[in-house]
């Protein structure tokens, strides 16, 4: 199976998209198309808009409509959406009319039982590097979006679009796979990944956030383990962990804090992904660790890199 991946991202996380696709797919993109035989949830990316699982195309939109004439009519109600973003032809948009159209075209060759209002499933149509694609429609549903009103936060504390890029990028394939967050601080990754169904704990030196990142939990219905725990303290082995490197002005951490921290995550993890707004290379190196990736993401004058580790 082939499938089609829409993307969207803000400038100033353009390089943080293309980190989190190589981790996914194991390639980027130029443009904002990604194509692939791999199945990912488009609601696991804060960048990924949509998905089509390809099950016909043709060079032109008449060849499309033939072989969609060939599959076998769909068992329940369906709806066949237009995706632009963008469709060009001969160098111009498709205007509306012309999107609703090809939609009824193409629902009219598919057979079955059309319905607008509340289909049971979506199939989407799309030009894609000069040939049509038809197939199974999925969209993202901007899940992040929700875990922004969280009722304990912090003004450090990362966004939950970054987070959830960075759970990504940490665990891509997650089936069978533990992950840590050992400095979970009021648990903006926890809640990321608990929501992707990951499974993930969370601990944190600060006795004062770990009430807090239960009542986030507990307000979106996500159930996980959070403990107080010193870094240095944890045992047994993890897949994955993610380390927000401390910054504000109540956790100010010197070079040898910082080395403490990654040669202590380094007896727990084969695999680490940091984020830090200081330049820590030399550190990684001297903790045992290889740096496989990174990008830098901005936000005004601040800016964070994030760096995945092996």
């Amino acid at each position: 199976m082939n499938y089609i991946y829409n993307y969207a991202w803000d400038e100033n996380e353009r390089h943080l998209c293309a980190m989190e696709m190589r981790a996914l797919f194991g390639k980027d993109s130029e443009s904002n198309i990604l194509e692939s035989t791999l199945e990912i949830d488009p609601s696991r990316s804060p960048f990924i808009r949509e998905r089509i699982a390809v099950l016909c195309e043709g060079h032109t939109f008449e060849e499309l409509t033939e072989n969609v004439r060939t599959l076998p009519p769909p068992d329940s109600t369906f709806k066949v959406i237009y995706v632009k973003d963008p469709i060009f032809i001969d160098s111009h948009e498709i205007s509306f009319e012309e999107r609703r159209m090809a939609e009824r075209k193409v629902g009219m060759c598919l057979g079955g039982k059309a319905d607008l209002q509340d289909p049971d499933i979506l199939f989407g149509i799309k030009l894609v590097n000069g040939r049509w694609v038809f197939g199974e429609y999925v969209k993202n549903e901007a899940v992040w979006l929700k875990h922004q009103q969280k009722p304990h936060n912090y003004s450090t504390a990362l966004s939950t679009r970054l987070a959830r890029a960075v759970v990504n990028i940490a665990a891509p394939d997650p089936d069978g796979k533990k992950v840590i967050d050992p400095c979970c601080g009021i648990g903006t990754v926890l809640i990321e990944a608990l929501s992707m169904g990951m499974d993930i704990v969370g601990s944190d030196i600060n006795p004062l956030v770990i009430p807090g990142v239960k009542g986030n939990m507990k307000h979106f219905r996500l159930q996980g383990e959070v403990a107080l725990r010193d870094i240095k303290d944890i045992e047994g082995k993890y897949d994955a962990a993610i380390i927000d490197l401390p910054y504000n002005l109540c956790s100010v951490i010197t070079d040898q804090e910082q080395l403490d921290m990654l040669e202590s995550a380094r007896h727990f993890t084969d695999q680490l992904v940091i984020v830090t707004i200081e330049k820590i290379d030399r550190v990684i190196e001297q903790a045992g660790f290889t740096i496989k990736d990174r990008c830098v993401v901005t936000k005004g004058n601040f800016k964070r890199e994030i760096i995945l580790c092996e």
